[in-house]
């Protein structure tokens, strides 16, 4: 990955997890999951390839998290509705915020394609807007 013009460097709140990442289409992949998992955490996140990512720091420090150890910051997931992608929490991402996004879409996780014959839900449950207050 190095020399990618895509590539982006990524880290954890406390620096201990680093990563570099190519993302699958830029920030465009952005939006957010309405699943219990995923409205707790809040997060919203972008898609990278498998292959795409690769742990420069702290990789033992990504299979466990206790209180006060670590700051625990989630970032990145293997993709339930495609497998073959992470994805990848953009505020985790070197210059870039959550509030740089104005509208997210929110994918409907509560009832997922995978759950249920026939193929669940509809994809989108609806967007998050994000309007900054002008000073």
């Amino acid at each position: 990955m190095n020399g990618d013009p895509q590539q982006i460097h990524g880290a954890c709140h406390c620096g201990s997890v680093k990563f570099r990442v190519r993302l699958a289409d830029g920030l465009n992949t952005a939006r957010r999951c309405n699943c219990s998992y995923c409205s707790m955490r809040g997060a919203v996140a972008v898609s990278a390839a498998l292959q795409d990512i690769e742990i420069t720091a702290g990789e033992e420090w990504l299979t466990l998290y206790q209180f006060n150890t670590r700051c625990g910051i989630y970032t990145h997931h293997q993709r339930r509705s495609n497998p073959d992608q992470y994805g990848i929490n953009a505020a985790c991402l070197e210059g870039i915020s959550p509030f740089d996004f104005s509208e997210v879409p929110v994918n409907e996780g509560r009832v997922h394609p995978r759950d249920k014959a026939g193929g669940g839900g509809p994809d989108i449950a609806g967007h998050l807007r994000y309007f900054p207050v002008k000073r």
